[in-house]
């Protein structure tokens, strides 16, 4: 299935959860939940950017500083056809990369130390390519989205579980409707947050196909994942929070996720294969 067409789809499903749980609250309970979770995310549209790079500890880097990662930069977002991101560096031997910005125009790209030591200019090129898709497609809003819905749903279910304890249900039904109340709060945040993760997935898997068509070489990010795995299995990342992981191109605290259903990234080995076998 076209990674586009997936995202759309989780996503719907996602919107088409959040509103059955919303029915059992009335129009008041579910608007009141919408609008502090709209809030919240909609600040962290527009301040991510300066949120992440201020965790990572990030710094903007001049052309004359780095002067290679400028010039590959730019020659790949003049093909992608968007203004040139500002460039970043990350202090840290972790090799890894990301990209930010609520759009085109306030594009960043963030580099770590340990990725511009370990590849060739070739494979830095595949990951620069990488990110400047995720730019592109506008993935931090449609990630936004995503996070947005499944805050409501999570706030709805906390909402329906205090509505169990206080008895706030009616009880006519001999109690079923409690336990469908219960059953509801418990498995609905569970399905929003396996989705939630399906959609950065899909977005990572598309981001790769597109940044190999940005550069015609879909063997260089290949060739770069590989490396990026093995290097983060190496050195892992030692500071920044838990839960940012998404926003890097592999999982910066672990080369591999235990359970592939609730990983922000796809398997590398997934990856690199899809790569492999492209034709450009």
């Amino acid at each position: 299935m076209d990674n586009r067409l997936k995202t759309f789809l989780l996503l719907a499903v996602l919107t088409a959860v959040a509103l059955g749980i919303g029915q059992l609250f009335g129009p008041t309970g579910f608007y009141i939940a919408l609008f502090i979770v709209l809030v919240i995310n909609v600040a962290m549209y527009f301040f991510s950017d300066k949120l992440a790079l201020r965790m990572y500890r990030a710094q903007e880097v001049s052309e004359k500083q780095e002067p290679v990662l400028h010039r590959l930069v730019a020659e790949i977002a003049q093909k992608a056809h968007i203004p040139k991101p500002k460039v970043y560096i990350i202090p840290s031997v972790t090799p890894n990369a990301f990209a930010t910005g609520r759009n085109p125009k306030h594009g960043v790209v963030a580099f770590t130390t340990g990725i511009m030591s370990l590849l060739t200019e070739r494979e830095l090129k595949g990951v620069i390519a990488h990110e400047i898709a995720h730019i592109k497609n506008r993935d931090i809003l449609i990630t936004t989205i995503a996070a947005t819905v499944a805050g409501l749903i999570s706030y709805l279910a906390t909402m329906a579980q205090w509505m169990a304890i206080l008895g706030g249900f009616d009880r006519d039904d001999g109690g079923s409707g409690m336990i469908q109340l219960l059953v509801m709060a418990i498995l609905a945040p569970i399905i929003a947050i396996i989705i939630k993760m399906a959609v950065s997935r899909a977005r990572e898997f598309y981001a790769d196909k597109r940044g190999a068509e940005f550069i015609n070489d879909p063997q260089a990010l290949a060739s770069a994942l590989e490396k990026l795995e093995r290097g983060v299995e190496q050195r892992p990342l030692q500071h920044g929070p838990q839960g940012g992981e998404s926003l890097f191109i592999v999982n910066p605290f672990s080369g591999k996720s235990v359970m592939k259903w609730l990983s922000t990234h796809p398997p590398t080995e997934e990856r690199v294969k899809k790569l492999r076998a492209m034709r450009i």
